[in-house]
């Protein structure tokens, strides 16, 4: 990152006086700078110093430093933050990595004592064993921590049942920006002589009009402070007040909040419309109902789902373009079936269903909370972004508003989905304003049309924001909705807390200009010298890195759900392991912000190392981040026609050198021995540059060809199938290769393989070594080409080489070649999507196969894994799936410096689902890598599941 010398210094000083206050996870380095001078809003601001504090206790040391230099604080959890709420120049405190503990659960009152960095998820998941939660929920709250919640006071879907953040906070342990500590409601040593709190009320006595005409006139009144909460009637609650203060007044160091308890039954109604606004205008026939959620889903982010996850992500759905997502909670399953017979009836849907299936229920879900991701990018491959993300009216008046901020958006000729929180009055939206076409113009557009979308909020009696807070994006658009007298209050209220400007400055009070430091206008567009196409991003690199949003998904546990994103951060908990982290500092160094050749970069370096190259985030990240392509590209262009880490070299070109083995059987048998022998390993490992303590596979004594070349296959009543032999499968697992011919000839195909061995480039991709898997996969699609065209079928039986031939192939190819490319990607499928495709083949009985499966990373992200479980489960299987990586992915569990990482990794799911396994349960695993893990840290072997299949057909078939 680049700066000027004294600003080096300066950040120097800054940290050593950190250091000297005893503070812990001080870091000044150009990485720690990138990764944190964003959140998930559209604003890039890096901060002088990153601090990850290991005890509460270090935060009042943190604000010394801070006030004694005249530096800003701006606290962080999560870093979900929309609005630029979570971004500062000075010192920012991510509080997540160690504040994050559950100090006290009391079951009978209701409450729980935490450390503002636990994530709800897994406070959740400590209190469930009390039949107790919290009540609002965000939909980050897999990653969201409760110190951002309480500083957004976040809402989340369910607000309509429980509230918002500040109706569940029941007392705060804070320091002010003045330095004062104040434990307040509900906290040991409340109520305890305080001369700022005497200010306050003085403050308040004195403004009583204003606050209670101004403040808190609806339930999504999110924008400016909660003063209404310090009116007399109410208490004078000043905990709750702090709720929403977007960290601008105080350091939460520790929060009891209050939990509810998990209703026995809950249903869901999905109640279709013609359109967004139709689902919005039943809004007020719906609330009396007493729903606890009340949402809106749009059929654009429907269609969005479907294009990246396959028509059968999307459940089921009633007539219309539009629904409202309506869930009842109660005691009793059959008095919520007659409240949703009534809902529908008042509703004026078209069309509507139940969902009783907390299965389908979750999926639907999960949809709506993709929402945010799902809409980053408009159907015409535009970046659309936050700035009018939340904005809320009362829910009578949301019909209205929402068609004229349509009409709004077509003057500007922008686009936008709509969505969000209808039962509440809260609209979410990303629109695409046209930063990328000319910056200078985007950032004019955005300004005139924050400033029109808050007139027409403010002429409904409406919030710039709903659940987000302000931040930059909106703090400068309060006086569209409050008078000048309201605003002094605000800046009087920041006065008494933070009298020096400290804390979150620009925040609410004294606000910076939405339009200042504004991330999409300083993109730079990259697209020469590339070694993929990337073809779904216009050719463009920094538009592909720029699709993080910084939404955080990669930073929570997908695994429970068979989500694989983000194995490394699961295994470290550290911001440069997630998929956000490394997006963030690519978006540096595409951007210049790391040097003139910040791919060189030890920044870069750090944060990729630990990348499994696992595509996990390409299907399971909502904006369609694809890691894998960015750490290749990146390791091109860092070491194309230079000299490489040895590792690239021995497993870079791994298949180059089974073929050579393969040649003989005397070659085999010779590198086996070489392998096997103690004294040859050390030198074995340094060559390859390889960890000690993994053992490389022994090649197989006859190989997958050499046998198929004897074997012959008859013609077959299906067609004709062209196995991809790859050269794991020929080498070193040909038994797979066996069973994968056994099944496919019980199925009626006739199989054959291409006339010479080839080889996808899935090593050379790994390794960045573009222009080779470039060689590699063009010579392979010209060898099957001809078999497609002639109407075969390409079976692959190794998921990362079939995920090639069906995605990174056409990246690598241009012209010709990606035209055929794309024909052999259609005609490429897995096994069980061919046998899917069957209609008179019948799976084998595997009644009473009980076990697990580690479907492979790239099975999961390219293809879908489906159709594999249709298959298991209609042949009588039960097998549960896993979610993660299994940690070798290929080369990197092999490489030097990656093992722990790699076992950590293994040991999130897989190896400890193995343990629980009985000892005929099948352990499917149909990668070779998974195998290879398998074998290396259990005693448990894995099987394809050509294997299990083969296993048990009728023997005449054998």
């Amino acid at each position: 990152m680049t700066d000027r010398p004294e600003n080096s210094t300066e950040r120097g000083e800054l940290a050593a006086a950190l250091r000297r206050a005893a503070v812990g996870g001080v870091d000044d380095s150009p990485l720690a700078r990138s990764m944190y001078s964003s959140d998930a809003s559209l604003y890039r601001v890096p901060p002088r110093v990153v601090v990850t504090p290991r005890e509460a206790g270090e935060l009042p040391a943190v604000l010394g430093v801070c006030r004694d230099a005249g530096v800003p604080l701006t606290m962080r959890g999560g870093g979900t933050s929309i609005a630029g709420n979570a971004v500062g120049p000075g010192v920012v405190v991510d509080v997540s990595r160690h504040l994050n503990r559950v100090l006290e659960i009391d079951p009978e009152a209701g409450t729980a004592l935490v450390e503002p960095g636990i994530v709800q998820a897994r406070l959740h998941r400590v209190a469930a064993v009390h039949g107790l939660r919290f009540g609002p929920d965000p939909s980050t709250r897999t990653r969201a921590t409760l110190g951002g919640m309480i500083g957004n006071n976040a809402c989340g879907s369910r607000a309509l049942g429980y509230g918002r953040t500040s109706d569940n906070v029941l007392g705060l342990d804070v320091v002010a920006g003045s330095g004062e500590r104040l434990r307040l409601g509900d906290m040991p040593g409340a109520g305890s002589e305080s001369a700022s709190l005497e200010r306050l009320r003085g403050l308040v006595g004195e403004r009583l009009a204003v606050i209670r005409t101004e403040f808190g006139r609806f339930g999504r009144q999110v924008s400016g402070y909660s003063l209404e909460h310090l009116l007399p009637e109410n208490g004078f609650d000043v905990a709750r007040a702090l709720v929403g203060s977007e960290g601008t007044l105080a350091l939460t160091t520790a929060a009891r909040i209050r939990m509810v308890r998990e209703p026995a039954c809950r249903l869901l109604v999905v109640l279709g419309y013609g359109s967004m606004a139709e689902a919005a205008d039943a809004v007020p026939a719906i609330l009396p109902f007493g729903p606890v959620a009340c949402e809106g889903l749009d059929s654009r982010i429907t269609g969005v789902v479907r294009e990246r996850r396959g028509p059968d992500a999307v459940p089921p759905l009633p007539r219309g373009s539009g629904w409202m997502l309506v869930e009842l909670a109660g005691a009793e399953i059959g008095a919520l079936r007659a409240t949703a017979r009534r809902v529908v009836k008042e509703s004026g849907c078209v069309d509507s269903m139940f969902v009783e299936d907390m299965a389908l229920g979750d999926a639907l879900w999960r949809i709506r909370e993709d929402g945010s991701g799902l809409v980053a990018r408009t159907p015409g491959g535009e970046q659309a972004h936050a700035g009018w993300e939340d904005s809320a009216v009362p829910p009578e008046r949301l019909g209205e508003y929402l068609r004229e901020l349509e009409a709004l958006l077509d003057g500007y000729d922008l686009f936008g989905v709509p969505y969000g929180h209808f039962g509440d009055g809260c609209i979410h939206v990303r629109i695409d304003f046209p930063f990328g076409r000319d910056a200078e113009e985007g950032t004019r557009v955005f300004r005139s049309f924050l400033n029109e979308a808050a007139t027409l909020a403010a002429r409904h009696g409406g919030t710039m924001s709903g659940e987000h807070g302000d931040g930059r994006a909106r703090s400068e658009l309060l006086p569209h909705m409050y008078s000048a007298e309201a605003l002094a209050l605000c800046s009087a209220v920041k006065d008494v807390f933070d009298p020096d400007d400290l804390l979150n400055p620009g925040i609410i009070v004294r606000p910076a200009a939405v339009d200042a430091d504004l991330r999409p206008a300083q993109a730079v567009p990259l697209k020469r010298g590339l070694g993929l196409a990337f073809r779904d991003d216009r050719g463009d690199l920094s538009r592909a890195v720029h699709r993080c949003t910084g939404v955080g998904k990669c930073r929570a546990d997908n695994t429970g759900a068979g989500g694989v994103m983000c194995p490394s951060y699961l295994a470290t908990k550290e911001e440069k392991d997630s998929t956000r982290g490394r997006a963030r500092v690519l978006q540096e160094v595409v951007n210049g912000k790391l040097g003139p050749d910040g791919w060189k970069s030890e920044a870069l370096h750090d944060v990729l190392d630990l990348c499994l190259s696992c595509k996990g985030c390409a299907s399971d990240c909502p904006t369609g981040i694809d890691m894998a392509s960015y750490k290749a590209e990146a390791l091109h262009r860092r070491y194309r026609r230079k000299i490489r880490p040895r590792s690239h070299y021995a497993l870079g070109w791994l298949p180059r050198w089974t073929r050579l083995a393969a040649r003989t059987p005397a070659a085999i048998k010779i590198m086996n021995a070489a392998m096997r022998a103690r004294a040859l390993k050390p030198l074995v490992a340094w060559g390859a540059d390889i960890d000690r303590r993994r053992t490389l596979p022994a090649f197989a004594p006859v190989t997958f060809r050499r046998w198929f070349a004897s074997h012959g296959s008859a013609e077959g009543r299906n067609g004709d199938v062209v196995l991809f032999v790859d050269s794991f499968t020929d080498a070193f697992s040909p038994d797979v290769g066996k069973a994968t011919v056994k099944v496919l000839e019980h199925a009626g195909y006739r199989v054959s393989v291409t006339e010479r061995p080839v080889c996808c480039g899935i090593t050379w991709i790994s390794t960045g070594q573009l222009d080779g898997a470039r060689a590699q996969a063009r010579r392979t699609v010209r060898a099957l080409l001809p078999h497609v065209r002639r109407g075969a079928k390409v079976v692959g039986m190794e998921p990362s080489c079939t995920g090639v031939l069906r995605s990174d192939a056409e990246e690598l190819l241009s012209g010709v070649d990606a035209a055929a490319a794309r024909e052999v990607a259609a005609a490429t499928r897995t096994l069980a999507e061919l046998l899917a495709e069957t209609p008179d083949w019948t799976p084998p009985d595997l009644s009473g196969v009980e076990g697990i499966a580690q479907p492979h990373c790239h099975h999961h992200a390219v293809m879908g894994w489906t159709k594999d479980a249709a298959l298991l489960k209609k042949a009588g299987a039960h097998v549960d799936r896993l979610g993660n990586c299994c940690g070798l992915a290929g080369n990197f569990g092999v490489e030097k410096g990656h093992h722990d990482v790699s076992v950590a990794v293994a040991e999130q799911q897989l190896l400890p689902a193995v343990r629980k396994t009985g000892e005929n349960d099948v352990v499917l695993a149909d990668g070779f890598s998974c195998r290879t893990q398998l074998r290396e840290l259990s005693d448990r072997d894995g099987e394809h599941l050509a294997q299990l299949l083969a296993r048990h057909l009728p023997d005449k078939d054998g």
